[in-house]
């Protein structure tokens, strides 16, 4: 008697997708466009997603590594994961408008880089080098910043007070790597002093709990996110520390291979916080084409933040409104004003 093939069905992760910081910055770019006409300059990818870059392209964004490459006396752009003071002042002295989109929740680690520079302790950055988080908020207090590069960074790790040290990081790290790079930290500098709130951010960690809960239940994880998204590649880290036997990270559907199906029942599907959701219905439909049509989803919190628009942007958008208003009563009242007919 043939045995009877297990059920095909997808865990569906929620939250997934886009985060607060990630909506903000990409409508920031829309409305840019919109307010002032292309091209809008965007210093580095205004986040780390593949379609989201190539969208905003063809609607006039140009996206450049350098302060230096944007025109003088143009409109740039900074990018959620934000910027050190430096390219503020390059940005001055070139002349160009700025709009700053860096995500609240990066602002908040630079603001404690400053005022723990300002008292003088020495900050060990948890964070990847190279990642643009980490090239910002390093330059904020570049005399005081040693970046630790995960638990195997903590035995180099050298400073000058054991009594004036503490820990911040990059906000788009696995928790629990983070944590035990911290534990490390507090084992080699016991008065070691934590930032006044956790700096991984919310949207990081709900993510990555919501894999945690379906990994052990699924046999392969697929995440929807770009190479170059930090907290993408955890989420297929954490996948994979949970106990899925296989977890892999694709940009698009057509990336998926039909291999990775093989004696699989039950397929993790989530998204990184600079994805979005059209990229993941494309790799439901993906599935549901091969028998994967039962969905169920596997909820670990309720998110409901959101943060306005940057302040330059705000602005420009009140003083057009005012305008749009005032014309509009000024003909209201010329109309008024005009005798009718007998």
């Amino acid at each position: 008697m043939t045995a009877t093939p297990a059920a095909r069905r997808v865990l569906l992760a929620a939250p997934r997708g886009y985060c607060a910081g990630v909506d903000r910055a990409v409508i920031a770019v829309e409305k840019a466009l919109e307010q002032y006409g292309a091209p809008v300059y965007v210093r580095h990818e205004i986040v780390h997603n593949k379609y989201v870059v190539q969208t905003l392209e063809r609607k006039g964004a140009i996206f450049v590594e350098e302060t230096a490459e944007v025109p003088e006396g143009s409109i740039v752009m900074f990018s959620a994961h934000g910027v050190s003071p430096v390219v503020h002042d390059e940005a001055a002295g070139r002349k160009l408008a700025t709009i700053d989109a860096t995500c609240p929740l990066v602002t908040k680690v630079h603001k404690e880089a400053v005022r723990f520079a300002n008292e003088d302790y020495d900050i060990l950055l948890i964070g990847h080098e190279g990642h643009e988080e980490v090239i910002g908020t390093s330059g904020e207090a570049p005399d005081h910043i040693t970046l630790v590069d995960g638990p195997d960074d903590v035995a180099k790790v050298e400073v000058r007070d054991e009594s004036k040290v503490v820990w911040l990081s990059q906000t788009t790290l696995s928790v629990d790597e983070t944590m035990e790079t911290v534990d490390r930290l507090k084992e080699k500098f016991p008065q070691l002093i934590s930032p006044p709130s956790d700096d991984i951010c919310y949207a990081t960690q709900n993510r990555q709990i919501a894999v945690k809960q379906m990994g052990a239940a699924a046999d392969l994880v697929i995440v929807v996110g770009s190479k170059n998204s930090s907290n993408s590649v955890r989420l297929v880290e954490v996948a994979l520390g949970a106990g899925a036997r296989a977890s892999y990270l694709v940009d698009f559907a057509d990336e998926i291979d039909e291999a990775w199906l093989e004696g699989v029942s039950t397929v993790g599907l989530t998204s990184g916080a600079s994805v979005p959701e059209i990229l993941v219905e494309e790799v439901l439909e993906w599935l549901s084409q091969r028998g994967f049509q039962d969905v169920e989803l596997v909820k670990a919190a309720e998110e409901s933040i959101t943060f306005s628009l940057p302040k330059e942007l705000r602005r420009d958008l009140r003083a057009e409104a005012a305008e749009l208003v005032a014309r509009a009563e000024a003909k209201a009242k010329a109309g008024a004003s005009v005798p009718s007919g007998e």
